[in-house]
């Protein structure tokens, strides 16, 4: 199963949601599979840090659907957030992990996972999170997506997909600040608030 193929059927159920997502290739891969959702994409930079960010925004935009498009090496760095989410339960996050068992972009080093004994989908379930799931064809993804996106509840999927990135695609162009800005109106725009008031000058 490839990730662009994922991202290509999740993108299709996605309309005013707010995505949060991982550093590497998978970026320009989203980038390329959901061209409608770049401004209600906030492009990550650290590992550990993707789903977090996603429970924090669904905790202040409860009314609002948040996915969260995190990887197998990003969840181990903070495996800490499932207990969050066991115990917190936001209703309104659907957490996808891509598993593709390597740091792909360092090279293609094995994560945990690759072990065949680390299964993050059961510690999800042990932290409490009843919904979640392992899948390995794309009709299974797709199928969680629609239930993970209309849940009530936490839902992870752990998504396991081949160690290759799609090729031929166009690259993001715009760098972590702008992609920041660029979020951060969008909410804005679409919440009738503001975040960031104009610069003040002495």
């Amino acid at each position: 199963m490839k990730r662009f193929d994922c991202m290509t059927a999740l993108a299709k159920h996605l309309e005013d949601e707010l995505v949060i997502l991982s550093l590497g290739a998978s970026v320009d891969e989203w980038y390329n599979a959901a061209p409608h959702m770049r401004e209600a994409s906030l492009f990550q930079q650290q590992l550990g840090c993707v789903t977090p960010q996603a429970f924090g925004l669904a905790a202040g935009l409860p009314h609002r659907r948040i996915v969260s498009l995190d990887t197998d090496g990003g969840m181990m760095f903070n495996l800490g957030i499932l207990a969050t989410l066991g115990n917190e339960r936001p209703n309104n996050l659907f957490v996808i992990v891509w598993d593709n068992e390597c740091y792909q972009s360092i090279g293609g080093p094995p994560t945990h996972t690759a072990s065949g004994r680390v299964d993050i989908a059961a510690m999800a379930r042990g932290a409490g999170v009843e919904k979640a799931f392992t899948v390995r064809t794309l009709e299974e993804f797709e199928a969680h997506c629609e239930s993970g996106l209309a849940a009530d509840e936490p839902y992870v999927v752990v998504a396991k997909v081949a160690g290759t990135v799609q090729p031929d695609i166009r690259r993001k162009h715009s760098d972590g600040r702008e992609d920041k800005y660029i979020f951060v109106r969008h909410v804005e725009k679409t919440e009738d608030i503001v975040i960031m008031g104009p610069s003040e000058h002495n």
